[in-house]
């Protein structure tokens, strides 16, 4: 052994890594708020959407479907036609907003994916707002072609509410993280789920009916309202009373199970205070619906009108599938992350025993 010198030698503490530097562009990212961004994006994208669906309405109502001819997605054969009769501005305005709104959603999707594609509702909510653009896209074309099927333009009308609806639910779902998407956690009954499931779908059934009163010039085929006509109880039995009537029955069925919804979802506020405000938008409009169903027979079927009555149904919807989103617990996954645990009891919760304090915003 040297003198002076230690024979054992020391190990040498490894270096830590370091990050490498991030190029110009990646650190140019990195200044914004994705986050806000994504979310006002959504907010935008919600918005036009629905004003592009009230704007489909507002075609079929004044007649306009055949504006731009038979030709699509150009108008006369020309991006900008060279000649605007009425029906042809209408028409036109209406297809200058599609470009828009799909660049707004496909914004949207790329962000949620890139931010919270961790997140199973994101998973799903992103290729379902994708597919329904998609199919709305290519029933409007059909539309066109066909300007008198009144089946196709239902079901246009039809898959719009659920293009409405799906970022609409993502909208509010992206605002809700680290909030009240914790609120999931406390159990409902299996009775109140399948109640809210159950007017949902009930609800999408209602609209395609309404959508074929509408395309069949049935609106006017009874001349009172709540009755078909003064002093008859049972409407003559004629195609076009039938499909109004029929429209009306349903209509009449929906509000009572709506104003069912809303007196269950109150004995849950505390514990669930999203889903008994939900519940209330949806009474609030609903009642607005039927009130909107009353102006049209009585103001022979004003074009404003039954944009109006469009416009609730479409908001309605819209509240309703986001019921269905809320009254499904988180997944394993979303509370692992946040350290959250399920509530166990198999029982629903009764706020007047069972009630805990509701997480803040």
């Amino acid at each position: 052994m040297r003198s002076g010198k230690s024979s054992v030698r020391t190990a040498r503490a490894p270096r830590a890594r370091t990050a490498p530097p991030q190029r110009g562009f990646q650190r140019w990212l990195t200044q914004f708020d994705w986050p806000v961004i994504v979310r006002r994006i959504a907010v935008l994208t919600a918005v036009v959407l629905f004003l592009v669906h009230v704007m489909g309405t507002f075609v079929t109502d004044t007649g306009s479907q055949a504006g731009c001819g038979n030709s699509w997605p150009l108008c006369k054969g020309q991006f900008v036609p060279s000649e605007f009769a009425h029906t042809t501005l209408i028409e036109f305005s209406h297809r200058i907003g599609v470009p828009l709104v799909t660049i707004l959603l496909l914004a949207l999707i790329v962000g949620v994916l890139a931010l919270w594609r961790n997140r199973l509702e994101i998973k799903i909510l992103a290729p379902l707002m994708f597919i329904f653009l998609f199919m709305q896209a290519l029933l409007g074309g059909l539309a066109v072609m066909f300007p008198t099927s009144a089946v196709i333009l239902a079901f246009h009308f039809g898959v719009s509410s659920l293009s409405v609806a799906s970022v609409v639910v993502t909208m509010l779902f992206i605002f809700e993280l680290g909030g009240w998407d914790k609120l999931r956690d406390r159990h409902i009954s299996g009775g109140f789920r399948a109640l809210i499931w159950g007017i949902t779908i009930y609800t999408y059934v209602v609209i395609y009916l309404g959508a074929y009163v509408l395309h069949t010039n049935s609106a006017l085929a009874c001349t009172t309202w709540p009755l078909c006509a003064p002093g008859r109880l049972l409407p003559s039995n004629v195609e076009p009373v039938v499909v109004n009537m029929t429209h009306r029955i349903a209509a009449f069925i929906l509000t009572l199970a709506v104003v069912g919804l809303f007196a269950w979802a109150r004995r849950l506020r505390k514990a669930r205070p999203d889903l008994y405000l939900a519940s209330v938008a949806a009474l609030i409009l609903i009642l607005a619906q039927a009130l909107e169903g009353a102006v049209v027979v009585f103001s022979r079927a004003d074009v404003w009108a039954e944009v109006m009555h469009s416009a609730f149904i479409a908001l309605f919807f819209s509240v309703m599938v986001y019921m269905c989103l809320k009254s499904l617990s988180r997944p394993a996954s979303a509370r692992n992350a946040d350290g959250s645990t399920p509530f166990t009891s198999k029982k629903a919760i009764r706020p007047s025993r069972t009630a805990t304090t509701a997480v803040s915003h």
